[in-house]
């Protein structure tokens, strides 16, 4: 199994000083119709709806940014539809004005990409899919990713590549400084395309929370709410809830 780093971010994380941006712009694409927003503030975990299966945790108190790796996976998603799958940390609130969130990932989608797993962000300023083809992944790499609030409430997305981190996106979303940090594995079979696809079990661990003094291990003593379970999508708790595994029930 390949990776994009080994354990240097786990330090540079705790001052995660800006470094040079992605050179090339990301690729926007615009989500389909279907897309689900997260779920506000008040309800933590993702509301149910049609074709969406949300396998992972969301916190229960509030956090200034999120630390994690996440391994790549070939899904067989079905070209041509509004699948996707989405390996990701979130940030989110509920605001007067809306729902309002940050998250990275990976992705892959049925209607662009031509089935390759892309870096991705998505935030509700731009209400866009955006993709980082100028960091190439593939099944089996493992790669860290990170969201953190800035001291002018900003919140930042980077991505760990090639022994630096790289910023992705900043938004200037109303989070405040701490927000709802959410780990999940989303899955979303397009409901206007009858059949299936199977996910291969996709990890995610060394997953650390940001507060003022520091990381913390997104471990038990952590106020967490977990998603329902399902006969169709497992979640395997290796260490809950810093190391975790899901995909397709076996």
């Amino acid at each position: 199994m390949r990776t994009r780093l080994a354990l240097a971010p786990l330090a540079a994380a705790l001052l995660l000083a800006p470094v040079s941006p992605a050179s090339v712009a990301p690729a926007v694409t615009a989500p389909p119709a279907a897309r689900f927003p997260a779920s506000p503030a008040s309800s933590p975990l993702p509301l149910p709806a049609l074709g969406y299966h949300h396998l992972g945790a969301s916190s229960a108190d509030d956090w200034s940014g999120v630390l994690g790796r996440v391994t790549v996976r070939d899904p067989d998603v079905r070209r041509g539809t509004n699948d996707f799958v989405a390996a990701r940390f979130l940030a989110k609130r509920d605001t007067s004005a809306g729902n309002a969130w940050i998250e990275a990932g990976w992705a892959e989608t049925g209607w662009s990409g031509d089935g390759r797993q892309r870096v991705y962000t998505y935030d509700t300023n731009t209400r866009r899919w955006q993709f980082y083809d100028q960091y190439p992944i593939g099944d089996g790499d493992r790669i860290w990713l990170s969201l953190t609030a800035s001291d002018d409430r900003s919140w930042q997305a980077w991505l760990w590549w090639h022994d630096a981190w790289r910023l992705l996106t900043t938004q200037a979303l109303p989070l405040t400084t701490h927000a709802q940090i959410e780990q999940y594995l989303e899955v979303y079979v397009d409901p206007d395309h009858p059949g299936d696809y199977p996910v291969p079990t996709v990890t995610v661990d060394n997953v650390q929370l940001r507060a003022g003094d520091g990381l913390h291990a997104w471990r038990a003593t952590v106020p967490t709410l977990t998603s329902v379970p399902t006969d169709r999508f497992c979640v395997d708790w290796q260490t809950s809830y810093d190391t975790w595994a899901a995909g397709t029930c076996p």
